[in-house]
Formats: C-alpha cells, structure tokens, sequence
C-alpha cells in the first residue's frame, strides 16, 4: 500500500543509495530501503520518471538485460499492484466477513447463555419435580397407610353407628314419652294459667267496681259531708241569733218583769222560743255526731279504698311472675323440642 506522503525525492534518493552500494534499484530494493512503505506501483512509476530523466540528460542507451530486468520489473510491479488490489479486496470481504463472524458468534454465545440458562432452568424442574415426585411417593405411602387405617376407622364407625342407632331409638322411644308428658304438663299448665287468668281478670274486674263504687260512695260521703257542714254552720248561726234573740228576750224579760201581767203572751212566747233554742241545740249536737261519723266512714272507705289497691297491686305482681314462668316454661319446652329435631 502507498505510503502517505511519499515523493519523487524520496525514491530518488533510496534508488542512488542502492546505485553506490552497488545494488541494482529495483522496486523491491527500493521499497525496503524506504523502510518497507510505499505502493510497488508507485514507486515503479517513480523509478520510470527517474529512468527517463537520467536517459534524457545523458543519452544513454539500456542494454537488452536492463530492459528485461525493467520489463520484468514492471510486470512483477503490475502483479503487485493486481495483488495487493486483490488482498485490499480479500483483506475487505475478509473483514466483512469476520464482521459478520463475529455478529455470528455473539449470536451463538447469546443463544449459547440462553441454552445454558435453559438448561439450567430444565435442571432445576427436573430436580423439583424428582423431590416432587419423591414427596407424592412418600405421600402415596402415607395416604396408602392412612386408607387402611380409615377403612379399620370405618369398620370401627360403623358398629359404632350400629350401636348409636339403637341407643338413638331408645332415646327416641324416650324422647316421645317425655314429649307425650311434656304436652300433658303443657296443657295442665294451659289451663291452669287460663284460669289463674281468668280469675285475675275477675278479680280485677271486681276491684275495679269495688273502687268505683267506694269513689262514688265517697263522693256522696264528702256531698254529704260538704252539706252537713254548711247545716252545721247555718244551725250556728241560727244557734247564735236565737242566743242573741233569747238574750234580748231575757233582757226584755227582765225589764218587763214589772209588767208581768200585761206581758204573758211574752212570757209564753220567751218558753217557746227557749224550747226551739232547745231543739236547735240538740239538732246541732246530731248534725256534729253524724259529721263525726260520716268522717270516720270516709276514712273508712279511704283506707279500704288503699287495701284493694294494694290487694290489685299484688294480684297484678302474681300474674307478672306467672306471666314470666310461662315464658320460661315455653323457652324450656322450645329448647326440648329443638333437641328432639
């Protein structure tokens, strides 16, 4: 290949180093005493131009065996030259080649990893799935023991079976009479809380009347009551004018006393009024006796009225615990029957 920079002066200069030593210039000697640069075709060409000056300048004539040498020469420049072309273009399709070698080679190494990846991964499976086969092997083993010893358990269950059905008819047997006397009990308990019921309901009802007719005995009692008090205070004041009018009577009395003759029809009508004062007072004595007593029969009726309240009270406390133990009674019944089911 030419060397970059390579001129006349310097092939000049080698070709008549080699003329001194007494060497003969040709393209291969000049080329190594260039130090081995420089296109053959090149420096044959450089040598031409020198031939022909030295040829101009001194009008000498080549021998025959110099213009074969030259010839020669030119014809193994010319293979140089086609040589080097064809290694510049082997040395290129080498390179591209190599090129694409290389690509070639990074792809199998790419799928060289791949594989070995592949095969490491196919490895691991194939060990997981011998330690999984040899697990399901153990498990077959295991289950295999474990189906014997369930078909021993089953063998086992069922007389046991055979045995809880006839204790399970026996209990139902059982069962059945406590629920044929659980429903007797039940119906008892029916009746009896219906009449218990019933009679509280009466009862109730009773004293409900007993109380409205002590409230309106009551009522009448304090009219009654009411009225007397106002005939106690009229007889009062009755009483309190008579004894004002018998005190002016007696005063009159006194004064006519000197005219008792003539003032006896007075007389007579002082007695008569005395004895009207007489029966006022003893009106007013009853009335007070009757108040007295209309008030202890108030306090009476009050106090009766009070006791059947808390008679109503009681009763009512007695239907709530009856109430509260048929409840019982029924969730008792419910938990049996649920049993039974």
């Amino acid at each position: 290949m030419a060397r970059t920079g390579l001129y006349l002066s310097d092939v000049r200069k080698a070709r008549d180093a080699l003329l001194a030593q007494g060497r003969h210039p040709s393209v291969d000697a000049v080329r190594v005493a260039l130090g081995n640069t420089g296109s053959k075709t090149t420096i044959h060409k450089y040598l031409k131009e020198l031939d022909a000056e030295d040829g101009g300048a001194g009008g000498r004539k080549a021998s025959i065996s110099e213009a074969l040498q030259d010839l020669v020469e030119r014809l193994a420049a010319r293979l140089q030259e086609e040589a080097d072309e064809r290694v510049v273009a082997i040395e290129a399709v080498s390179a591209e080649q190599a090129r694409q070698h290389a690509g070639s080679v990074r792809d199998l190494e790419q799928q060289l990893l791949a594989v070995k990846d592949q095969l490491r991964l196919a490895r691991g499976d194939v060990e997981r799935e011998e330690y999984g086969h040899a697990q399901t092997r153990a498990r077959l083993e295991s289950e295999t023991i474990l189906r014997h010893t369930a078909e021993q358990q089953v063998i086992d269950l069922k007389e046991r079976l055979d045995e809880n059905e006839a204790h399970r008819r026996s209990l139902d047997e059982k069962h059945s009479h406590a629920r044929e006397g659980m429903e007797h009990y039940r119906q008892s308990v029916k009746e009896q809380r219906d009449q218990d019921q019933r009679r509280h309901e009466q009862q109730v009802q009773q004293f409900q009347a007993e109380i409205r007719q002590l409230q309106q005995s009551l009522i009448a009692k304090q009219d009654e009551a009411t009225r007397l008090n106002q005939e106690g205070v009229r007889l009062v004041a009755d009483l309190s004018h008579a004894q004002k009018a018998l005190y002016d009577e007696q005063s009159h009395g006194r004064q006519l006393t000197r005219q008792l003759a003539a003032l006896q029809s007075a007389a007579q009508s002082a007695q008569v009024i005395a004895v009207q004062l007489a029966d006022r007072d003893a009106q007013v004595i009853t009335l007070k006796e009757r108040m007295v007593a209309e008030t202890g029969n108030l306090e009476l009726a009050s106090s009766r009225i009070r006791e059947l309240e808390l008679a109503m009270a009681a009763t009512q406390a007695t239907l709530e615990a009856q109430r509260e133990l048929v409840a019982e009674l029924r969730a008792h019944l419910s938990t049996q029957d649920a049993k039974a089911g």
